[in-house]
């Protein structure tokens, strides 16, 4: 039998593509336009050299120290060499570079809280936050849970904290001087609790001093050593339910400056984030003070639940973006049957399929972005619109980027499988999107809470409306939405419905969101991306059918073209 021909490979092929020292900034075509609708000018001009020094970054030097962070856990130290018990936590220098990078050199905890960062001098928009943080993460997963903590930390404490006690550790939470950072945290789970924060066991009990003393078990909680945290406790003469549960701040260390009575009991082994630290914590009469209202303590923690929501919601665009950014280098790259990968109609129809739903959490992370940003600048509607967009990003994109990740290590082969390249970890961290800050149960029982209590729905549908303006682009899209409208009308009776129409109104708001955006920058590929939102995700298909429509050849080209 004769052998069929060896074909050269083109020029430029790699038997094993490798994209280190790629620039993930500029790997992605849609990065700079869409933040000129989420940016103002002036701010994205400024902020345009340190989204290139952040993209070369997150492709090369952070790349490399998050892998070497994550073969070398941190280690816990619970006492020194003279058995004193010191608790301490040992991380790896890779882990403390990129520390500096993302709390000093970038400042993204800080800069959404006072001016200066970065030279710019006011504090920045949350959309500046994200654009930045989103390129972090694409090589580094697990520090962005500290970013996002201390970040939101600071957000509650201002919100809620007394004057003095936001004088006194505010400073330390917004610091880009390493010496000076005290990191943020929150210690809410539970044992015995989890997600019921009613059934908090931890106590509070109050001094004369007018602090208070906290004693039990925290169950799982990040950044242990952190400088400052948030906890959740139950006041001992408070009454039952979540009236009696309190929100506290929680010291490292106490004001005299002694060390503060609680101990690391031990860290967890975690499928994902081993950067990062995340541990037991004993409680042992140790003093907290007390934030905002005594029997509002849920409500107010819920606020830096549901940025620190957000936040994860971000990450998990993020990760999308990196699995995709390699998958398509691969695929530009890689050599069989003497074809590129990216020229195979069947792997051409697998890459739209994973960035489709990559480009549906980049919109909405925007647009939450937005809807904060003018909540906190007090417009009417935005809070509630901030209310429902939060948790419906959390939900659809931690979980699709679990899918998503995966299929594009499959990409790669069997090198995608070996942990010398960064698939392996995308794949571990993507896991985690949907556990932390509430399961994907909880978070979409907490879309259908939106709408039930802030009154969601009907400002959620006015926006996705105005973004639909006259209809034209999307025809189909407001009729369905009215009846993703009803599904979740329906599912407030009917809980077990919460996921179907948290989902239905994730795929129909960010396919609003494309088709505004594509309105705004006049193109046609980001149009025709909302169209297949509806297309493959929303509108009913024939699962047997022949007939799927072809994928314009505008739209790979643009997707595909890197």
């Amino acid at each position: 039998m004769d052998s069929l021909p060896i074909m050269p490979a083109p020029v430029g092929a790699e038997a094993v593509p490798d994209s280190r020292g790629i620039n993930l900034w500029r790997a992605d075509p849609w990065a700079r336009p869409l933040l000129g609708l989420y940016l103002e000018e002036r701010l994205l001009a400024h902020l345009l050299p340190h989204l290139d020094r952040m993209g070369a970054l997150a492709g090369g030097r952070l790349d490399e120290l998050a892998g070497v962070a994550d073969h070398n856990p941190p280690v816990l130290k619970p006492r020194t060499r003279r058995g004193e018990d010191a608790a301490a936590i040992d991380y790896h220098p890779a882990y403390r570079e990129m520390e500096r990078v993302a709390f000093g050199e970038f400042g993204l905890a800080a800069m959404s809280h006072r001016p200066g960062v970065l030279g710019w001098p006011e504090a920045m928009p949350p959309a500046a936050k994200y654009a930045l943080s989103y390129l972090f993460v694409q090589a580094e997963f697990g520090l962005c849970c500290p970013l996002s903590m201390t970040d939101a930390l600071a957000r509650t404490l201002r919100r809620f904290g007394d004057p003095a006690l936001v004088a006194r550790y505010l400073p330390g939470l917004t610091s880009t001087d390493l010496d000076a950072l005290r990191q943020g945290a929150m210690f809410m789970t539970e044992q015995g609790a989890g997600s019921d924060i009613a059934a908090t066991a931890v106590t509070a009990e109050e001094r004369e001093d007018g602090s208070w003393a906290l004693t039990g078990d925290k169950w799982f909680c990040s950044n242990p050593d952190a400088g400052v945290a948030l906890v959740l406790a139950r006041r001992t003469d408070g009454p039952g339910g979540l009236r009696g549960v309190s929100l506290f701040l929680l010291p490292r260390e106490r004001p005299d400056g002694s060390r503060n009575a609680y101990r690391i009991v031990r860290l967890k082994e975690k499928l994902g984030t081993r950067s990062m630290a995340s541990g037991e914590i004993r409680l042992e009469g140790a003093t907290a003070f007390l934030v905002g209202e005594p029997e509002a303590g849920f409500r107010q923690m819920a606020d830096m639940v549901n940025a620190s929501r957000l936040s994860n919601g971000m990450r998990a665009a993020g990760l999308m973006r990196r699995a995709v950014t390699e998958a398509m280098f691969v695929a530009r790259h890689r050599i069989a049957f003497g074809r590129r990968l990216v020229e195979m109609p069947l792997m051409r129809r697998q890459l739209m399929k994973l960035v489709l739903p990559m480009e549906q959490a980049r919109s909405m992370v925007f647009q939450a972005a937005e809807a904060m940003r003018r909540s906190d600048a007090g417009e009417e509607g935005a809070y509630a619109l901030l209310r429902i967009l939060t948790p419906l990003l959390k939900f659809r994109a931690c979980r699709d980027a679990r899918r998503v990740t995966g299929d594009a290590m499959e990409v790669r082969g069997g090198c995608g499988y070996i942990e010398e390249w960064a698939d392996p970890r995308l794949v571990r961290d993507a896991h985690l999107g949907s556990i932390w800050e509430g399961t994907s149960n909880i978070v979409a029982l907490d879309v259908l809470r939106a709408a039930q209590r802030e009154g969601s729905l009907p400002v959620l549908r006015a926006h996705v409306q105005g973004l639909l303006g006259n209809g034209e682009a999307l025809p189909e899209a407001m009729p369905a939405f009215e009846r993703a409208a009803a599904l979740a009308e329906r599912a407030q009776q009917e809980p077990a419905l919460a996921r179907q129409a948290a989902s239905a109104l994730y795929h129909l708001t960010s396919a609003a969101a494309m088709a505004w955006e594509a309105g705004r920058l006049q193109d046609a590929e980001r149009l025709e991306l909302a169209r297949l939102v509806l297309r493959h995700r929303v509108l009913p298909r024939d699962p047997l059918a022949a007939d799927d429509a072809a994928m314009p050849e505008a739209l790979l080209a643009k997707v595909l073209a890197g």
